[in-house]
């Protein structure tokens, strides 16, 4: 459907050069949104692939240690949309103190995602609601390290900022004016909170991420905020029970009709074609959330049906195999310390997982030995080798 301009212009000056910045109409869309049955339809299936994607978590072996794999396969995709060359495997030697095979400014900046999700999910555990404040926080841990700490982590810009292009004159858009920003978040806010009025949570998450990006509150960061934002909201509205939604891969892979589909709303007011390509990426991402989930449950029960074969040992090469599954990628040290097994029983157990093909050593040296269980970082690994355009 289209309607007019979802917002208005204000012409100002910045790098010495007059433009247009937009300033957003509040939320929700006027007129309503219209529910064709297409879409409808759509919206229907994606509430029941996220229904089917919650209780999945109910037939992992281990919930927490599958979200704590996910989430930084997350991390990874959102971080790569935004030019970082970190891959999961870098991330996980990152976290061992071990070097990655990129620039630590890359590798740093994704796990400060790791982290700033991590703190939205505890305030929210916490009471606390989804805010402007709870933005600002997010936002000074997603840089707190790397190339971002120079960008006012935590604080809402208070310059002029431009998407696309080597300058204002000939950016692909140019959000509102810093002193417009305060009072275009307060407004997000409201929305947010079911004022003027209660929106269903699934097509609030899809409205407030466009608005998020287009008020582009912050010098750095706004595109992995709003990709945050999306999760953290079906989490607060029990939607999902774990954070196991995340569209980071499907914006990556369709990166060019989603920018396309986020200007149509700006300019023409066709929030509906957004939401059909909101809702198809959450069946997406959820379908395959699930295969993932699926694949790795079978992946440890086959491994530790093999594992129960090696006779007395199997006991401790048991609790390797567990602490692996955390940390796919570690070192003898950190699974002595992590399991409570001296190094001797640790290195036993490995020998083991070698001969069995469940893990591998990436080192070859005497200390700080690196071991890899390399079928379960390729299931993660799935998808995300998405050719640059």
């Amino acid at each position: 459907m289209k309607r007019k301009l979802q917002g208005h212009y204000e012409v100002v000056t910045t790098a010495g050069e007059k433009v247009r910045a937009y300033v957003p109409n509040p939320l929700p869309p006027r007129p309503a949104i219209a529910w064709e049955p297409e879409l409808r339809s759509k919206f229907d299936q994606a509430l029941l692939a996220l229904g089917r994607l919650d209780s999945v978590a109910e037939l992992l072996p281990d919930t927490s240690l599958f979200l704590y794999m996910y989430v930084r396969k997350e991390a990874v995709l959102s971080s790569m949309i935004e030019g970082t060359q970190s891959s999961l495997s870098d991330l996980l030697l990152f976290e061992q103190a071990q070097e990655p095979g990129v620039p630590l400014d890359d590798v740093r900046e994704v796990s400060n995602y790791v982290a700033a999700l991590e703190h939205g999910l505890r305030r929210l555990a916490e009471g606390f609601p989804i805010s402007l404040r709870l933005f600002k926080e997010i936002h000074a841990v997603l840089l707190a390290r790397g190339r971002g700490k120079s960008k006012s982590p935590g604080e809402l810009r208070r310059s002029q900022n431009w998407i696309g292009g080597t300058r204002p004159g000939n950016a692909a858009f140019v959000p509102p004016p810093p002193e417009r920003v305060l009072e275009c978040m307060g407004k997000l806010e409201l929305f947010l909170h079911d004022r003027p009025e209660p929106t269903p949570a699934l097509l609030k998450a899809a409205l407030a991420h466009v608005q998020l990006e287009t008020i582009h509150p912050f010098l750095d960061g706004n595109g992995r905020l709003g990709r945050l934002l999306i999760t953290l909201l079906l989490c607060e509205r029990k939607i999902l029970r774990e954070p196991m939604l995340y569209l980071s891969l499907y914006f990556k892979t369709y990166r060019q009709h989603y920018y396309d589909l986020l200007n149509k709303v700006r300019l023409e007011g066709d929030w509906e074609a957004w939401l059909y390509f909101f809702a198809e990426a959450a069946v997406s991402t959820a379908t395959q959330a699930m295969g993932t989930a699926q694949a790795l449950a079978s992946l440890t029960k086959k491994d530790r049906d093999k594992i129960a074969g090696v006779g007395r040992a199997a006991t401790s090469t048991l609790r390797i195999h567990q602490a692996m599954l955390e940390r796919p990628l570690a070192t003898a040290g950190w699974l002595s310390t992590k399991t409570g097994l001296t190094p001797a029983t640790v290195n036993k157990c490995l020998a083991h997982l070698g001969r069995l093909n469940i893990i591998r050593e990436l080192t070859s040296r005497r200390r700080n030995r690196i071991f890899s269980y390399a079928q379960y970082i390729e299931i993660l690994n799935q998808g995300m080798d998405i050719p640059e355009p």
